[in-house]
């Protein structure tokens, strides 16, 4: 198996996949039907593998791993070919015609995280949960990561496509998401959720942003993610994002925050984009992990519910 992960390694690196070695590992774990492959807790012969084995044999393992190695060196997402991907603390069904979620993204997450467990426990909220809005929910888990790490959160996720409102309600389900609503919506309609309006706690929202002429390198994006989450419209791809502005000004109340992720390129489009509104104080450009510039978080001007700046492990600094 050792020989075949190290071979698996190769054909990988050699087909330009970034993460060779951990794919080559994560895909002979899924053909042994095992969450993770570690080394220390196989037998040093194989002798008890046998049972975990495809066909229960090593030559149906060496067939089904070969199999499995092949689609990825073609580039096809390694989260599509486990059907799952992991954010943060949840695991979710990963599905065809919606958005794979990216590592990044739960930087975004971790903002709208700390302001919902700050009002959570502000004293002062007198015990009301706090609101969070996902908007451009795709797979949902942000909002189910909102939900899962804040227990009390009141979820509303908001997604144009019925396939990816279709699969956040079902990653919800998976988790024991209590309560998330989820449905279809269209962020550019100016009445969306407008029984809501000045009422909601955070806008968190991760949308389409590539503009129409910047097809992307990697093609685990370009060939397999649909277009309407990866394109945000207009000649800077920033219709959608500019709409999600325009949706948190109507919808956040008093004090409440914006987290939305964009490209590295659009940061000073997006500040613009909200400072223009009128309804946004204290904008910011924020980094992901690989420390780029691409959030904006921006709080809604008026009284505040409650004292004190949102925290995301030390990345509201400037």
């Amino acid at each position: 198996m050792r020989r075949a992960v190290r071979a698996a390694e190769g054909i990988l690196a050699e087909a330009g996949v970034p993460s060779a070695r951990h794919d080559a590992e994560a895909l002979a774990a899924w053909c042994l039907g095992l969450p993770r492959l570690e080394w220390y807790r196989l037998p040093a012969g194989g002798a008890d593998l046998g049972p975990a084995l495809p066909g229960g044999t090593a030559d149906g393992f060496l067939a089904a791993y070969a199999q499995a190695v092949e689609r990825r060196r073609a580039r096809e997402p390694l989260q599509r070919i486990l059907g799952h991907a992991v954010f943060r603390h949840v695991t979710v069904e990963v599905v065809d015609d919606v958005f794979v979620p990216r590592p990044e993204t739960e930087t975004v997450a971790q903002v709208a995280i700390d302001e919902a467990a700050r009002l959570r426990d502000d004293p002062a909220r007198a015990g009301r949960p706090p609101l969070v809005v996902d908007l451009c929910c795709g797979s949902g888990v942000i909002g189910v990561s909102v939900d899962v790490e804040v227990p009390g959160t009141q979820v509303v996720a908001v997604d144009l496509s019925p396939e990816a409102v279709r699969a956040t309600t079902a990653n919800a389900a998976r988790v024991g998401s209590g309560t998330q609503r989820t449905l279809v919506g269209d962020v550019t309609d100016p009445a969306l959720l407008a029984e809501l309006d000045g009422t909601v706690d955070v806008v968190v929202s991760n949308p389409p942003y590539i503009p129409p002429d910047a097809v992307p390198v990697d093609p685990e994006v370009r060939d397999h993610d649909p277009d309407l989450a990866l394109y945000g419209r207009g000649a800077d791809g920033l219709e959608v994002p500019r709409a999600v502005v325009l949706a948190a000004a109507r919808l956040l109340r008093p004090g409440g925050l914006l987290v939305m992720e964009h490209a590295e390129v659009q940061a000073a489009a997006v500040r613009e984009a909200a400072t223009a509104t009128g309804a946004f104080v204290d904008v910011r450009t924020l980094p992901d992990l690989t420390r780029r510039d691409r959030m904006v978080v921006a709080r809604r001007g008026g009284a505040p519910d409650g004292p004190g700046p949102a925290h995301g492990r030390g990345r509201m600094d400037p």
